[in-house]
């Protein structure tokens, strides 16, 4: 397989990888934090894809990354109450949201049924978002290799194992997404991020 790169800005770079997408491809692109590898996350062999190209175990959860708020409710039972009202305070940003998944979301996912979501901060994952809908997305690097922040370094990983990159130039490399579970009644952080669980509780009140 050669891998293609495509500068982000190109007229058909979003129309080009949605397709990719939609025929079981796997694109690269940057988000606000690293480079991201994406897959449509309804079917169980695409998602596995996104596994066997990173040599990472399947027992690790993989998020979903949406576009808008609306698109939340296409992977997850409907969003009320806490979650949504830190999705309105702290979307585009470094928060993950674990809720109650779909019934029928692949078991590869998850291995709970709940599902991490997120809206990333950065215009050239939003429009693919937006014009594609969730996608379940990891690093795009090799397990255990460092996160990528260029479409280069993605390529040096990845290169003849992934069909597309969308070259955005760099992404920032900030600190990972804070990730917080709200299946219970009570915020349980699972991660910590650059938004702290006082911020989130403060949100709250």
């Amino acid at each position: 397989m050669k891998t293609e790169i495509l500068a982000g800005e190109h007229a058909v770079a979003i129309r080009h990888a949605a397709d990719v997408l939609n025929h079981g491809g796997l694109v690269a692109f940057p988000t606000d934090t690293v480079y991201g590898l994406a897959a449509i996350p309804f079917h169980s062999e695409m998602v596995e894809g996104l596994f066997a190209v990173k040599g990472r175990v399947n027992t690790k959860a993989i998020a979903v990354l949406v576009g808008d708020i609306a698109q939340v409710e296409r992977v997850a039972i409907k969003m009320t109450g806490t979650p949504l009202c830190l999705a309105e305070r702290f979307w585009p940003g470094p928060l993950t949201l674990v809720v109650p998944g779909k019934e029928d979301l692949p078991d590869i996912l998850s291995q709970d049924h709940s599902v991490g979501v997120r809206m990333p901060d950065h215009p050239l994952a939003l429009a693919l978002l937006r014009e594609v809908g969730p996608l379940a997305v990891t690093s795009a690097n090799l397990s255990g290799q460092e996160n990528a922040t260029t479409a280069q370094e993605v390529l040096a990983q990845l290169g003849g194992r992934i069909h597309l990159i969308l070259d955005g130039g760099r992404a920032p490399g900030r600190v990972p997404s804070t990730v917080v579970d709200c299946c219970g009644p009570e915020l349980k952080l699972l991660r910590e991020g650059p938004i702290s669980l006082d911020q989130l509780k403060e949100a709250l009140k």
